[in-house]
């Protein structure tokens, strides 16, 4: 089951999507960028009062793949008019001492990559766009 939250963090508001893996272990995905999360033990991953449901298509996700944090490009894995699928992992970040995937928010053609490997890249620089696939959506 995927959950989306806003949380709260020093004053800054973050979409938080978190996905069930196995274990009582979950997934959650920021800006882009995976987290894998432990609960301690005892702890229940039930849904808080403040959660949004996710809408389980890219309509009205972003194609610009951005982070929260600055750090350096490890790996870039897409290039320019490349095909990505929702949540193909598109480049490796190292942020903090941590090396993150950052993964495709949405399923569609890369139009601009802005980065290369070795790169430090500052916080909420666009990376990569991602033109979305049209094919079965409705026109509105």
């Amino acid at each position: 089951m995927t959950e989306t939250y806003d949380i709260e963090i020093d004053g800054e508001v973050y979409s938080v999507i978190i996905d069930e893996v196995e274990d009582g272990k979950l997934k959650a995905t920021v800006s882009g960028i995976e987290y894998l999360v432990n609960l301690p033990e005892g702890t229940e991953s039930t849904p808080s009062p403040r959660r949004r449901s996710s809408g389980g298509g890219s309509k009205g996700k972003s194609g610009t793949v951005s982070t929260s944090i600055p750090g350096k490009i490890v790996t870039l894995e897409v290039t320019e008019g490349q095909e990505v699928s929702e949540g193909q992992v598109i480049l490796i970040l190292e942020a903090m001492k941590m090396q993150n995937e950052v993964t495709a928010p949405i399923s569609g053609t890369v139009t601009s990559v802005n980065c290369s490997e070795g790169d430090n890249v500052e916080a909420n620089m666009a990376l990569v766009v991602i033109q979305p696939n049209t094919e079965g959506e409705e026109n509105e």
